[in-house]
């Protein structure tokens, strides 16, 4: 992905990672991830794995609503909430898992500390916990690779000693299980006024339409060539990981490219669309499930 508000400055990507399946024990499934191990005497406390998930990480200071810059990636997400053993700092705690990533050839993308990171804690409303980082470090690091970059994210709070680990293998989602029909979208925008258009990509983070998204673009622009007099919005949707105002600009920009690649590709006169969009603000399923978030994560076309 209305957005997850943090109570704090201080960002923890459980917020959007441990909220959208029901959790489940270390004892029941999971583990240490393969390229990260725990810092020693730490017990996993939460563990989620998604095989096709968006993460949102940091890689900017905080302001109030969160953290100004963040970097959207979409692949393989798992997710640990460990707790690590009392009478450990958090330099400690922290400088053995940077040491972890930086020998497996990670390049940090993002570090802060202490009131860099935010301040006061954070709440989260789907695990039903409240807790105060009295010293917090943050990490964000980058693995390139051929095959798919891997991003980590490390959050280690003082105050509940626990160290939150992210790990997001980007790889593309399966395509292919949207289509697009003309004479559908036709139908229901003559039935409510509105068509939902769902198998429009984009790259991570940016307003470049994915060439998978080429049959949802013919059907958009086939509808045009039949209905000659209709003159359409086209509204940009996204879900409420990240910011209001990130998003909301993030839904006009998109929008508006789906209108230029209607008109430069497919010759639509340009004064027949006009680009808008909402960000998370008219979502049509709940954004606490993956399957929700990707619901929400839209073009609208609405009849002028």
């Amino acid at each position: 992905m209305a957005m997850l508000r943090f109570v704090s400055l201080g960002l923890t990507l459980a917020i959007a990672l441990f909220s959208q399946i029901q959790i489940v024990q270390a004892a029941e499934k999971g583990g240490d991830h393969p390229l990260l191990k725990r810092y020693p005497g730490s017990e996993i406390r939460a563990y989620l794995q998604k095989e096709f998930d968006e993460a949102v990480l940091p890689v900017g200071p905080a302001d109030k609503q969160g953290f100004e810059k963040s970097l959207r990636v979409e692949g393989k997400v798992t997710a640990i909430d460990y707790k690590y053993p009392k009478g450990r700092s958090t330099l400690e705690v922290y400088k053995n898992y940077e040491e972890g990533l930086l020998q497996g050839g990670f390049t940090p993308l993002y570090q802060c500390a202490d009131d860099e990171c935010g301040k006061g804690g954070a709440a989260d409303k789907y695990l039903n916990y409240r807790w105060a980082c009295f010293e917090q470090r943050h990490l964000t690091a980058k693995l390139a690779r051929d095959e798919g970059d891997i991003y980590v994210n490390l959050h280690v709070c003082k105050g509940v000693d626990r160290a939150y680990v992210t790990i997001v293998e980007a790889k593309p989602m399966e395509k292919g299980l949207v289509t697009v029909d003309a004479d559908a979208l036709a139908n229901e925008i003559e039935r409510t006024g509105h068509a939902s258009v769902y198998g429009i990509y984009f790259d991570t983070d940016s307003t470049t339409i994915k060439p998978e998204s080429d049959q949802a673009l013919e059907q958009i622009a086939k509808l045009l060539v039949n209905k000659p007099k209709l003159k359409l919005y086209v509204v940009g949707h996204t879900d409420n990981v990240g910011t209001l105002a990130y998003n909301k600009n993030l839904s006009i920009r998109r929008a508006r490219a789906v209108g230029e690649a209607l008109t430069t590709q497919y010759h639509i006169a340009g004064e027949r669309l006009a680009g808008d969009g909402v960000g998370p603000l008219a979502p049509v399923a709940s954004n606490g499930s993956a399957e929700g978030r990707a619901k929400n994560r839209r073009v609208e076309l609405v009849a002028q």
